[in-house]
Order: structure tokens, then sequence, then C-alpha cells
């Protein structure tokens, strides 16, 4: 018996519960994935007991001197990975670091450009309710009506027009290819600071399979999981002469103490990414994606930009008679675990919208490849098409069981190490 288990029965078996839901569901929320178990490791060590204000080296409590040599990994390790100049890794979260960089480049009521929430882009680009849409004044771009691409003549149009202090280029809906160079270009043109949110697509820019924005723009953010697989988390790039500046907006500027426990499991993450192994996963994952963008197809389903450069589909559902609330219902009573989703353009609200978002970093870390794809488009398009049938749904559930079988989430009975 765990000491979890004998203090806190109750947490312990909603973990458990927990366990087997990941363990027999298909994860296709493009934004999750599963950690080794060296990054759950580090996360649930003691070093959850430090508290550790300020940097290394610079710390305002004393006790420091095993996580500061955590600290400097992790900072050393992503500037490595990512050939940046200075990287902040105390970010609680991607919200958080971008948060950081408003707050380093741009006083309240600022013009800034952002992608437009309904055409791919994040909460924290713009939302009403949202600190970045209360706190400045956001100029939307969107997507080409023809091709759902970014829409690079408007970027620049707008940037002309409004002349923006922050250009911000990156997305968390969009299934393709960012032209950072273009962003950078328009950047400079108005005198506008870029900031490149890549928490979707850290990955791929690692393994070389999406153009990196680091030697283009002046801040570089991202998440320290979804295609990253790391603990939740954020952290921050940029250019040195930006490095103190963002520093003091992380501390003491919009956090106290760095989660110590937190950033050890990013530096774990961060040494598994700079294998070999890590940049095979990342080929799998795309070669997943547009597989199963093909097989989705074949079912007659439609693509938003009709298909993917990268880990994500987002799919179409106005032809289907079905919103994509209710849609990602039917699919979790099938075991299929994806979310609802606005589409450019998009009638309906966000919290019904039109469309699906499917990725496959979590399905990739199980070692699935395209023959899965192709199983996992064949029940989506029974599911969706046969609703208000139990019958079917109870049988697409028992399969999808029996995949997950097939390719366990760790390799041991326990927490085993997973890759």
């Amino acid at each position: 018996m765990t000491p979890l288990e004998r203090n806190d029965p109750e947490i312990f078996q909603i973990i458990m519960r927990e366990k087997e839901r990941q363990q027999h569901r298909l994860e296709l929320i493009a934004s999750e994935n599963f950690t080794s178990r060296a990054v759950v490791e580090a996360q649930g060590s003691i070093l959850t007991n430090k508290y550790a204000e300020g940097y290394p080296g610079k710390r305002y409590y004393g006790g420091c001197v095993n996580v500061d040599v955590v600290e400097e990994l992790a900072r050393k390790r992503a500037r490595e990975l990512f050939h940046a100049e200075h990287v902040n890794v105390q970010p609680h979260s991607g919200t958080q670091a971008n948060m950081a960089v408003y707050f380093s480049v741009m006083i309240p009521g600022q013009t800034y450009l952002g992608m437009d929430l309904a055409h791919g882009g994040h909460l924290s680009m713009g939302h009403p309710k949202n600190f970045s849409g209360k706190i400045y004044r956001v100029v939307p771009y969107s997507v080409r009506p023809d091709n759902h691409r970014i829409d690079y003549d408007m970027v620049r149009d707008l940037a002309r027009q409004h002349r923006p202090r922050m250009i911000i280029a990156g997305a968390s809906a969009y299934p393709r290819i960012i032209d950072f160079k273009a962003f950078a270009e328009i950047a400079r043109e108005v005198e506008a600071v870029l900031m490149t949110d890549i928490a979707h697509i850290a990955g791929l820019v690692v393994a070389g399979l999406h153009p990196s924005p680091v030697p283009d723009a002046d801040f570089v953010t991202t998440t320290t999981h979804k295609t990253l697989r790391g603990p939740r988390g954020g952290m921050v790039m940029c250019k040195k002469e930006w490095a103190a500046t963002l520093d003091s907006c992380i501390f003491p500027g919009i956090q106290g103490g760095p989660l110590m426990h937190v950033i050890a499991a990013k530096a774990v993450a961060l040494a598994e990414a700079a294998t070999e192994e890590f940049r095979d996963y990342q080929r799998r994952t795309v070669a997943n994606a547009q597989a199963l963008a093909d097989a989705l197809m074949e079912h007659s389903f439609t693509l938003i930009s009709g298909g993917t450069d990268n880990h994500l589909v987002l799919v179409d559902l106005s032809d289907k008679g079905i919103n994509g609330a209710e849609a990602q219902n039917l699919l979790e009573e099938a075991g299929i675990t994806v979310n609802k989703n606005s589409i450019p353009f998009d009638p309906l609200p966000p919290a019904k919208a039109s469309g699906i978002r499917i990725g496959t970093p979590a399905v990739t870390t199980r070692f699935m490849g395209p023959d899965q794809m192709r199983l996992i488009a064949a029940f989506i398009a029974r599911v969706l098409t046969n609703r208000g049938n139990d019958q079917i749904i109870a049988e697409v559930k028992g399969q999808v069981r029996e995949l997950c079988d097939q390719f366990p989430l760790y390799l041991d009975s326990g927490d085993g190490d997973n890759r």
C-alpha cells in the first residue's frame, strides 16, 4: 500500500480511475501527450519542498545550492536545443509565458496583432475575457476564405494601418506551416516586436519538421507539454537584449517562487528531446497526422485547409448535420477523446462550434502508426454517421479498448517507462 493509498484513499482511487481512462481510451486532443516515467519521477520529487524565489545565484532564500543547478541545467538544455540566446524556464504555463512577453514589451492600451481565435488563435492572443484582451488593444488577423491559410497580405496591411507595438505569430488550431520569416519581415517594416508562440509545434521545431522562429523573433514562447512531451508548464526564449527585462517581468513581475520540481521535469524532457529517438517520434507524429487526414477524407470528412503539415487536423462538421460539441460527446462515449473547435468563419458559438480538433502526439507516443490511424478514422466515421445507435457505439468502444491494449501506455504493469 502506498502512502497516498493509505492516507487519502479517495484521491488514490480517482488517480487509479484516471490511469484506467488514459490506458483504455484514444487520446486525440492535440495539446495532450504522455510523459516518460522519468519526467513523472522528477515532477513528483522532493524538489517540491524547496522555495527558490529569484534566479540561480540570486535567490532570496538560502538552501538553493541544488535547485540552482537544476534550473541552470534546464536553461542550458533549452538554449542548446533551440539555439536560443536566452531562456527563462520559470513560467507555470503557456499563458503566463505569453503574459511575461506582453509585460516586457507593452504598456496597457497599446496595440498588437494576433491571430483571430476563431481562425486558430489562442486565448492569450486577444480573447476579451483574457488579460490579453482586457489590458491591450488587439487587432486580429485571419486565414484566407479560399484555402484557410494565414493571409499574410492582411497581416501586412493591418500592420501598416495600425503600427502595432507587437505582432504575434502562432496558433493552437492551425494545421499548416507558419511562415515566421514573413512575419519577421512585416514586423521589421513597421518597427514592431515579433513574438512567436510555438506551444503546439515546439517538438516539430526541435526535429526540423517545422521552421524555427528563433533566428528571426524577439521572443519565442512555448509550453513544455504537447509535442515537447514534458510536464505541463511554460518557457520563454528571447534575444539577449531582452533578457533582463523578461526575467524581471516573470519574477517578481507575475510570479513568486518557481516550481522547482516542475523545472526539474522540464530539464528531463529537454534532455529527452535532444535524442534521435525523439526526432524519430516527431517524424512519426507528422506521418500519423497525414495518414489520419487522408483516411478521414476517404470517409468524406472535410478538413480545414484540405489536410495538415503538422500534428493536427481540424475537421469541418458543418455538412454532417452535427456540431462539434455533439461530436465530442458521441466520440467520448465510444472511448475516443477529441475537443470541439471553432473553424474559420464559424457560424456557431465556441460552446458548440462547427468542428473538432484531432491530434496525433499522444497516440504516437504509444507507438501507433499509419495503420492504426486508418482504423481510428474508421471508428470516428462509424460513430458520427450512426448517431443514436447505442449498439454501434458500444461496439466501437470495445474495439477502441482492444486497440489500446495492443499499445500499452506504459511498458510494465505499473508506472513503467514509456519509450
